[in-house]
């Protein structure tokens, strides 16, 4: 993970961790890592058929696939997975974050507690339990964490709390990372993504989102039009790479100029 860009492979020996793998974004990053030269391990919770869609696209790039069914709430069932992937591969040298849930969109003043503590866990828990089970092999040989977060970060998009409030712990989470452990040759940094289609975007843009509702999104792009999952893939395992090295505690925006 420390050669020089362009003077050897982008990734070493091992395995790519790819926890959300079955989602759109998520499908993109196993078929991107697949071609630059990783094994992947694609983590499912409940959408078996994303995750054998992404190890097609990887065995198809001449890599191998491992399918994992993980809950990222259940830490000792995840840290137990985790455990057995290293041992069998030998070394996990990125893990990419790219978890996704179904998220109603509230103002701040509609939330319940129990929708607080419903994203709170499955976002930032949900995250420091895949830190906590891969960290300690991350330490071992170096390594880079790469998590998928939300442009909101830099924006405030109303009525996006309960997506964009976790991901600003997990973002600061990126942060503590990157400066505690570059001592031990682990990155991490994030991608601040805007409106990308693929996912529960598509299953909604043509039902809960009006052409009102696009054109106002589209006059907020320096780039009119919405982003595709291969152009998050393209950075995040850029990010990953020996290519990005020296990068760390970073976050990304790949919004299309939305930000600005």
């Amino acid at each position: 993970m420390n050669s020089v860009p362009g003077s050897g492979p982008e990734f070493p020996e091992g395995i790519a961790l790819v926890v959300g793998g079955s989602g759109g974004v998520g499908q993109a990053i196993c078929k991107r890592a697949a071609a630059s030269g990783s094994d992947v391990a694609i983590t499912y919770r409940n959408n078996r058929a994303g995750a054998e869609q992404a190890a097609t696209s990887v065995r198809e790039a001449g890599r191998n696939a491992v399918l994992v069914q993980c809950d990222v709430a259940d830490d000792a069932g995840l840290k137990q997975a985790v455990d057995a992937l290293a041992a069998e591969h030998g070394r996990i040298h990125s893990v990419f974050v790219a978890t996704g849930y179904d998220i109603k969109m509230r103002f701040i003043a509609e939330v319940t507690p129990q929708e607080w503590r419903r994203v709170i866990n499955d976002d930032v828990n949900g995250f420091f339990n895949i830190v906590y089970a891969t960290l300690p092999h991350l330490r071992a040989h170096g390594g880079c964490y790469v998590h998928i977060g939300s442009a909101g970060l830099l924006r405030w998009p109303p009525q996006d709390v309960l997506s964009v409030a976790p991901k600003g712990a997990v973002q600061q989470l990126i942060k503590g990372i990157a400066k505690e452990e570059g001592r031990n040759q682990v990155r991490a940094n994030g991608i601040a993504i805007g409106v990308i289609e693929t996912g529960m975007f598509l299953r909604l843009k043509q039902t809960a989102f009006d052409q009102a509702w696009h054109d106002a999104v589209l006059s907020t792009l320096s780039i009119k039009r919405y982003g595709q999952p291969e152009e998050v893939a393209e950075m995040a395992v850029f990010l990953a790479s020996s290519r990005a090295g020296y990068v760390t505690g970073q976050m990304i925006a790949l919004d299309g100029g939305w930000s600005l």
